[in-house]
């Protein structure tokens, strides 16, 4: 039985390795030729394909782009199929050195050896559409400018501003480009409601902006101070000093001014070192701070 089984066997190897060898041969070379076509050759297949990307252009450090006639360029690139397809167009820009460009207008010429685009190995840029854009660049430049409050709503019935909302900072630091900057002269915080509002508050954080949003503003919040007050009306007095006539007036807070009498001031007349009269008045103590004279005048 065991011969048997050593006879299939060699039967079976002369089948395999010896018979039809040469159809056997031709069978192997056309699978691997095969094999090699797909895997190795394939590899190397050449591609070509374009992409609509962002267009970054920087000047030097003294300098600003003010201007670009595009925003976008499409660009054309070539080389191996695998490494295109593993480009990912959002994650594509070209930049541009602008670090020796002129100030003022010009054309600017996009050539694949003038910009840069971060490509896979094996691939390279070929061309760029539109290959010529318009460009300005300005000088850089800084300036502080003053903050102008702007306010909403009413106040209740008998009260008032008393001056202007002061912003803290009262003076920002903007940047940008020097035509532009030169001709903003203020910046405006957002509206703050006055509405039922009584006495003194200090608004916190308020955003500050500018009607040209091409500047840059450092400081972007600032806080606002409001004086608010009783409605002020302003009063006249006249008095005798010395036998002469002598009128006067002060102004403030409607009820303080209404209660003052006459008597309540204090006039002196006196003698300037040229020899002239002058006059003057003195409030009660308690109400100096409320209170302003506004002039003297001796008739």
């Amino acid at each position: 039985m065991a011969g048997k089984n050593k006879l299939f066997a060699k039967h079976i190897l002369r089948k395999i390795f010896l018979e039809d060898w040469a159809m056997k041969l031709v069978a192997l070379i056309i699978t691997f030729g095969l094999w090699f076509g797909v895997t190795v050759l394939s590899r190397g297949k050449q591609a070509s394909e374009r992409y609509s990307v962002k267009l970054n252009l920087r000047a030097a450090d003294n300098a600003i782009v003010t201007n670009k006639s595009v925003d976008q360029v499409e660009i054309r690139v070539r080389g191996v199929d695998e490494k295109i397809e593993q480009i990912q167009s959002t994650n594509l820009a070209v930049n541009v050195d602008l670090s020796e460009f002129p100030v003022g207008d010009s054309i600017l010429e996009l050539t694949p050896e003038s910009v840069s685009v971060q490509l896979p190995e094996g691939v390279k840029l070929v061309d760029l559409q539109p290959s010529r854009i318009a460009v300005s660049v300005d000088s850089f430049a800084t300036k502080e400018i003053p903050v102008k409050p702007q306010v909403d709503g009413t106040l209740p019935v008998g009260f008032e501003l008393y001056g202007e909302p002061v912003a803290i900072p009262a003076n920002i630091p903007i940047q940008g480009s020097a035509k532009l900057i030169a001709s903003v002269d203020q910046l405006q915080t957002e509206k703050i409601s006055l509405d039922g509002r009584k006495q003194d508050f200090v608004a916190r954080q308020i955003p500050v902006t500018s009607a040209n949003n091409k500047v840059t503003i450092n400081n972007t919040v600032v806080d606002v101070s409001f004086r608010i007050g009783e409605k002020r009306i302003e009063r006249s007095f006249v008095f005798s000093v010395d036998g002469r006539s002598v009128s006067a007036a002060i102004f403030g807070p409607k009820s303080l001014v209404t209660k003052l009498k006459a008597a309540d001031l204090i006039v002196e007349n006196r003698k300037n070192e040229d020899g002239t009269d002058s006059v003057t008045l003195t409030l009660p103590e308690e109400i100096r701070d409320q209170i302003e004279v506004r002039r003297t005048k001796i008739n």
